[in-house]
C-alpha cells in the first residue's frame, strides 16, 4: 500500500474513516477523564450490587470523546458467589464494532485481585481505560468502591519566564525559553522541575581582599552550590575582633528566601574560620561575611570550605 495522508481532497472524497479518525486523533489528548484527583469521584457505590457514575463528566479515550449525561446513572455487577472477595474493574471502554465509548465492568475472579485491562490497537477490539476498582466480598449486596481515574494530562508550554499561562491547570507544564527552566503547576505555585545555570563567577570587586580562586555558584533542579574559593587579604591587618565582607556576591535568584548560610574556612597559620551567607531576608542580601577568625595579616589566605548549598525553589 502506497503511503497516504488525510483529510485531504484526494483521499475518500474527504471522508474520515473511524479507524482512520482514531489514528489521527488517539493522540491529540491523553487517554482519560478530562478534571484531576482534587474533582469529585466519578465512581460511588450504588444500591446493591452496583456502582453509580456521576453526572457531566467527560473523557476521552484514543481520540472518541465520551460525556456521562446530566444525571447520576448506575452500572450493575455480578453477584460473587465464592467466599473469596472480587475485584472488579470500573472502565471506560472504546468498542470499534460500532465505535461507541460506555462505561462498563472487567469482572475479576475471586481471590485473584484485580483482572488485566484490554487495550487492543487497529481497526478491531476494545480499549479500556481505569475509572474505579468495585470489591465485592463472598456472598455479599454490597460493593466497596476505590477511585482509580486516569485524567488527561496537560501540555508542556513554551514561555518565557514573565509569560506563563496566568490561568494554569493543576499538573501543567511549561519550559521558559529564556531561562531553561521547566516547571509544574502545583495548583498554588509554579514549582521547578529542571534547571541548569552552569557555572556563574561571583566574585566582586573588593580592596581589602584578593580573589585566590575564583568562587563560583550553580543551581541545578533549585538547588543551590556554591564554590567560594579563596580570598587573600590586601589591605590592612584583620582583627580578630572585627567582620568583614569578602570579594563575593550571591545573585538575587541564588539566595535563600529567609535562612542564612554558613560555612567553614581554613586560615593561613592553621586557624579555622566561619563564614556567613545572608539570605535574602537579611539586611545584607547575598553578601558574604567572615565574621569568626582569627587576626589576619596582610597576604594571609582565607580558604573556604567547598560545597554549601541549599534550596531556592
Amino acid at each position: 500500500m502506497a503511503q497516504e495522508s488525510y483529510p485531504n481532497a484526494g483521499h475518500n472524497n474527504r471522508t474520515v474513516t473511524d479507524d482512520e479518525h482514531e489514528l489521527l486523533a488517539a493522540r491529540f489528548s491523553d487517554d482519560g477523564v478530562y478534571g484531576d484527583p482534587t474533582d469529585t469521584r466519578v465512581v460511588t457505590a450504588g444500591t446493591g450490587l452496583s456502582v453509580n457514575i456521576r453526572a457531566d463528566v467527560a473523557a476521552s479515550v484514543r481520540g472518541h470523546g465520551w460525556y456521562s449525561g446530566n444525571s447520576t446513572f448506575s452500572v450493575p455487577l455480578s453477584a460473587n458467589i465464592s467466599s473469596q472477595p472480587r475485584t472488579d474493574w470500573i472502565v471506560l471502554r472504546l468498542n470499534r464494532s460500532d465505535w461507541t465509548v460506555r462505561a462498563a465492568v472487567v469482572g475479576g475472579t475471586p481471590g485473584s485481585g484485580a483482572p488485566a485491562l484490554t487495550q487492543q490497537t487497529g481497526a478491531t477490539g476494545v480499549y479500556e481505560i481505569p475509572l474505579a476498582q468495585a470489591r465485592v466480598l463472598g456472598g455479599a449486596s454490597s460493593v466497596t468502591v476505590t477511585r482509580a481515574e486516569l485524567y488527561v494530562g496537560t501540555r508542556c508550554r513554551p514561555c518565557t519566564s514573565t509569560t506563563r499561562n496566568p490561568n494554569p491547570r493543576l499538573g501543567e507544564e511549561c519550559f521558559e525559553t529564556d531561562t531553561g527552566a521547566k516547571r509544574i503547576w502545583t495548583g498554588s505555585a509554579w514549582k521547578l522541575v529542571f534547571d541548569d545555570t552552569g557555572d556563574i563567577d561571583i566574585s566582586m570587586p573588593n580592596p581589602a581582599w584578593g580573589v585566590g580562586v575564583t568562587p563560583v555558584i550553580e543551581r541545578r533542579n533549585g538547588i543551590v552550590c556554591l564554590r567560594l574559593g579563596s580570598f587573600q587579604r590586601r589591605i590592612g591587618s584583620l582583627a580578630s575582633t572585627s567582620e568583614s565582607r569578602l570579594a563575593a556576591q550571591i545573585p538575587a535568584a541564588f539566595q535563600h528566601r529567609n535562612r542564612d548560610q554558613y560555612a567553614l574556612a581554613y586560615i593561613e597559620g592553621v586557624s579555622i574560620g566561619r563564614i556567613t551567607i545572608y539570605s535574602k531576608a537579611s539586611d545584607k542580601p547575598g553578601q558574604v561575611w567572615l565574621v569568626q577568625h582569627p587576626t589576619i595579616p596582610v597576604n594571609d589566605y582565607v580558604l573556604t570550605m567547598s560545597g554549601p548549598s541549599w534550596v531556592v525553589d
